[in-house]
Parts: structure tokens; C-alpha cells; sequence
């Protein structure tokens, strides 16, 4: 582990065990210190904390921290805890067909049904990092386009009238194919996360299927233990 990523699930650490009382963190200088690194290195890890929305720095007051946040459960990766003016997206293919069986118990469609089905890349500090295939049902969205496409989906989705509920996501290490390398432009067999993702509304339907491989991918949890469900298991 880098010794930025040290510092950061270090700091978050503290911070969910309340060691900074005063919902503040040492100044800048005085965590070098602690960690026996550059400040330079504080910077980025503070940086990172910044992104993700655990802190904020106030010019010539200190690094404050976000208190809803720490009440929270949270889950934060590669792409995420990066500002959005960091990440673009490029389409690569965009189609409309008839739904498949699969696709119709995805989105509980009739036989009649369309979906999108479109292909992009999400490029983040100029490197390709990510390949997503994603599926929207037409019914819900019939005017999917590459503009659609490169920029963000959730805001599209609700600029539609839709409220978002949640996702339902599964992770599996793989390493890529010839054809995923060549659109990332890695070697083949490059180890890599698969990510595959339902995406649901309020009212209970899903409005999208993905399935993202992503290089140089991490990812951290931070959620509370329900001795519930812990007991649940043993029992």
C-alpha cells in the first residue's frame, strides 16, 4: 500500500474513532510529523479526504470534518472520491434493440420492448481507467444519445423525472481479455475488477444494467456492524 493510501484509511479510521473531539485535524505540519512524511504527501492524502467529502479546508482555519458523513455508512473508490472535472467519459458504441430474455426479467419488459445498449470509456486524469456496458430500458428513456452517453447518467435520469433509490453491485477480480486491453490500452491479462451493477428507482424498477471493468481499481468500506445480522450467521 502507498503511503498516501496509508494515511488516508489511517485518518479515517481516527476520525469514525473519534480521536479528533474537536472535529478538526492536525495541521498540516503536525501530521508530517506523526506519519514521518513530506508535506507534500499530507497534501495528497488530504487532498483525497477532500474529494471524497470527509473534510474541508478552510484557508488560515484548518482541516474541518464533515460530521453527517461520519454517521454514515460510506463506500468510496478509484472513481469515485475523483471530481468529476478530472473524469470524461468517450461512447464508443451506442444501439437499440429488441430485448432479450434476459433483458426482459432484468426490466420486467414485455417481448415487444427495446433496450439501449451503449459501450464507453471513463477516462480520468487522461487515462483510461474503465470500460462500461450499459443497458437502459427505451420504454423509460427514449431519446438516449452520445451526449446522453458522455455525460453523467444519474443526472440524465433525473432530468427525466426519475428519482434514484439505490444499486445492487457485485465485484469479481478478472484479468482482461485481448479485446478489453486494446480499448484500455493495457496488456492482456492485466488483473482487473468486473463490476456489475443494478441501478433502481424509487418505485422499484431498474432502469439500468452495467458491467464495468476497471484497472487500477480500489475500493474502501466504511459501514456500521449490525450485531443482527452478525448473530444471524452464528446462530
Amino acid at each position: 500500500m502507498k503511503k498516501r493510501e496509508f494515511i488516508v484509511q489511517d485518518l479515517l479510521s481516527k476520525i469514525y474513532q473519534e480521536e479528533f473531539i474537536e472535529g478538526k485535524l492536525p495541521n498540516q505540519r503536525e501530521l508530517a510529523r506523526n506519519y514521518g512524511v513530506s508535506r507534500f504527501t499530507i497534501q495528497q492524502a488530504i487532498k483525497n479526504l477532500e474529494e471524497i467529502g470527509i473534510v474541508r479546508v478552510v484557508q488560515g482555519s484548518g482541516i474541518f470534518i464533515h460530521e453527517k458523513w461520519v454517521k454514515n455508512p460510506m463506500i468510496f473508490n478509484s472513481l469515485t472520491r475523483t471530481p468529476y472535472d478530472r473524469i470524461h467519459s468517450k461512447m464508443i458504441s451506442l444501439s437499440k434493440a429488441p430485448a432479450t430474455p434476459d433483458e426482459q426479467k432484468i426490466f420486467q419488459l414485455a417481448d415487444n420492448e427495446e433496450v439501449w445498449t451503449f459501450e464507453r470509456v471513463r477516462i480520468v486524469n487522461y487515462k483510461i481507467e474503465q470500460l462500461e456496458t450499459s443497458k437502459l430500458p427505451v420504454g423509460l428513456f427514449p431519446n438516449v444519445t452520445q451526449e446522453v452517453v458522455e455525460h453523467s447518467i444519474q443526472r440524465y435520469v433525473e432530468s427525466c423525472g426519475y428519482r434514484i433509490s439505490h444499486y445492487i453491485s457485485s465485484y469479481t477480480p478478472i484479468a482482461t481479455s485481448m479485446a478489453q486491453s486494446a480499448i484500455l490500452l493495457c496488456k492482456r491479462g492485466t488483473p482487473a475488477m468486473q463490476i456489475t451493477n443494478r441501478a433502481i428507482l424509487e418505485d422499484g424498477r431498474v432502469y439500468e444494467f452495467s458491467n464495468i471493468v476497471a484497472i487500477d481499481y480500489a475500493v474502501t468500506y466504511i459501514r456500521p456492524f449490525d450485531r443482527e445480522i452478525h448473530r444471524s450467521r452464528i446462530d
